[in-house]
């Protein structure tokens, strides 16, 4: 596939026009809403059994609104948080029950408390939500209507619950969740994601272990050697296939079960989606908004600058809200409540996302993700850029070539450590990549003029590779080259050349172009790769919303490894390691990086 010319011309810099886009979010909204004080206090019942319907019973808190430590009278509305990181120990801030919300916390099945063993999204893990939901539609002092709310896994779990329209559902309010978990999280372009998937499993199989809930010391053994079984089976067994090349590296109907994007068009109630500009799950959350909004469902997207775990606790200022408790109570009190909220809508725009490269919390909104003035340009790679060095981006390309060693430290300093750790692994590089970009090649598009330069959605950079290897992998990285030198992380994608192949019906095309490739990744998909032949190869960027200052500069890096957060099957890197890849940029190879300039 082939690029139409650049539509951006000039020897070696842009200037970039004033464009429409986001609008700048000031004052924080609205005036005239503010969140209402807490007036009860609360009191919780822990391990309330709910019967499944083969006999498992799932234990629960539920956490009640009380006077003087006994449960107010009346009926209240809840909110279902169903989690895998055991409620003893990630319970719900009881924030909303002392505003008057009944709050049920449930261990997914072979977690926490709760009997069985663990099988992450799986059909009797899905069974689950919709009894369970079942179960709080009924339950005594609720109102009969509920929410879902939670973060991460908790999240995910909030479409696949809703997905099977259980009776009450009223609203959402999912924070990081997924569209896809095999490509936004398991796998990138064929690279295993060893930084997060080993974390998260441990954190599962850890929280399972801490006791609590049993009736019996029999029980809680029963219980413990369950959730034993369960992470030798299930977690262990998974990480083991994958390391091996196995079948949890490739796309499959396991995956399809338990990715909300693949069933959205079944969420009919409203959601405030809840995202991250580094989060795991950067990828799916304008996805989830994207196919919600599509239909006409009540939605709203905030994208902050975080990672999956500061994103709970973002601060920022929408609708009168600062924080994601008091936004929840608003979405809550109107769609849950009932409360009547007739400038909601103008107060909390459909997207607000924070601008990377503005400074601070730069939160700006819009009516769509990506903004209505976006268009899509093809900017090509030119020169032969040498370590140090770097080729140009945009303008006239000059024929040239690069050659990338295979490198074991490339990845290890970069903002992707910080990311695909959940931003556990914090370190100068998560906001300055100058050294590793030393590990490969880059090129650059100064900006000049006074506007700069604006863009966001997903990208694609379209790539003409060759390998002295049976395979080869690429880290391709957006980041923003001060005047001091400084390199600062904008986005990534990864692609590997055996797994190029790509599906037109799931690719997405803008104004004639490639701008977010759509890769099967399964076993029938994977192709050979000849060493010495070139391939064209689309490397899907990550969705961002970015501006690049005048005086700076738009870079294009490419890498091979990602390591040691992304890292090859066994397979795939004895088949890459020690590769030299060479990036083509010339008239029979129009290498060129696909961005949505906001014009």
């Amino acid at each position: 596939m082939h690029l139409r010319p650049a539509l951006v011309v000039a020897a070696a810099a842009v200037t970039v026009l004033p464009v429409a886009g986001y609008a700048a979010q000031g004052g924080g909204g609205s005036p005239g809403w503010a969140p209402r004080p807490a007036t009860y206090g609360t009191v919780t019942q822990h391990d309330v059994l709910v019967p499944m319907s083969d006999g498992v019973q799932l234990h629960a808190d539920v956490t009640r609104p009380a006077i003087n430590g006994v449960a107010a009278p009346g009926q209240f509305p809840v909110v279902l948080d169903q989690t895998p990181y055991n409620k003893a120990v990630s319970a719900m801030s009881p924030y909303l029950a002392q505003r008057g919300y009944i709050q049920v916390t449930v261990d997914v099945r072979g977690t926490g408390s709760s009997p069985g063993t663990w099988d992450a999204f799986g059909a009797r893990e899905q069974q689950d939500y919709l009894e369970t939901a079942r179960w709080v539609h009924t339950l005594p002092g609720g109102t009969g209507s509920y929410a879902l709310a939670g973060t991460s896994y908790d999240a995910i779990d909030q479409f696949l619950t809703a997905e099977q329209q259980p009776p009450g559902l009223a609203a959402m309010f999912p924070v990081v969740p997924s569209a896809d978990p095999y490509r936004d999280v398991v796998v990138h372009g064929g690279m295993l994601d060893t930084g997060f998937m080993p974390l998260w499993f441990g954190l599962v199989a850890g929280t399972g272990l801490v006791p609590g809930g049993a009736t019996t010391p029999a029980q809680g053994l029963s219980t413990l050697l369950q959730h034993v079984g369960g992470a030798v089976t299930f977690q262990g067994a998974k990480l083991a296939q994958a390391a091996l090349g196995g079948d949890p590296v490739y796309d499959s109907g396991f995956y399809r079960l338990r990715a909300p994007i693949e069933h959205v068009d079944r969420v009919t109630v409203p959601t405030f989606v809840v995202g991250g500009e580094y989060d795991l799950f950067q990828r799916g959350e304008p996805m989830l908004y994207n196919a919600l909004a599509a239909r006409g469902v009540p939605a709203k997207l905030l994208i902050g600058p975080w990672t999956h775990l500061q994103a709970d606790g973002g601060t920022f200022e929408l609708g009168g809200a600062k924080n994601l408790d008091q936004l929840r109570l608003r979405w809550f009190d109107h769609y849950l409540r009932g409360v009547a909220d007739p400038t909601l809508d103008t107060d909390v725009p459909p997207v607000t996302v924070n601008r990377l490269g503005k400074g601070g919390n730069s939160f700006e909104s819009s009516t769509s993700y990506p903004t209505p003035q976006t268009r899509y340009a093809p900017l090509p790679l030119g020169g032969s850029p040498t370590v140090g060095h770097s080729g140009t981006l945009g303008g006239t390309a000059a024929p040239g070539s690069a050659t990338i060693a295979w490198n074991p430290l490339s990845g290890l300093c970069s903002e992707s450590t910080e990311q695909w750790t959940a931003g556990l692994a914090v370190s100068p590089c998560s906001t300055h990549e100058q050294l590793n970009d030393l590990t490969g090649a880059t090129w650059d598009l100064p900006v000049s003029g006074s506007t700069p330069l604006r863009f966001n959605g997903p990208s694609a950079a379209h790539l003409y590779v060759s390998t002295t290897r049976r395979d080869a992998d690429l880290t391709v990285r957006l980041e923003d080259v001060g005047p001091d030198g400084r390199v600062t992380p904008l986005t990534a994608g990864w692609q590997s050349l055996a797994m190029r192949a790509l599906d037109p019906s799931r690719t997405v095309v803008r104004d004639g172009l490639v701008v977010q490739p759509y890769h099967p990744d399964t076993v029938a998909s994977t192709l050979p790769v000849t060493p010495g032949t070139s391939y064209e190869v689309q490397v899907e960027l990550f969705p961002t919303a970015a501006q690049v200052q005048p005086g700076h500069a738009l870079r294009l890096a490419i890498q091979q490894l990602d390591a040691p957060t992304l890292v090859p099957p066994a397979p795939a890197l004895l088949a890459s390691i020690g590769s030299t890849v060479t990036v083509y940029s010339d008239a029979a190879h129009p290498s060129s990086l696909t961005l949505g300039v906001e014009r």
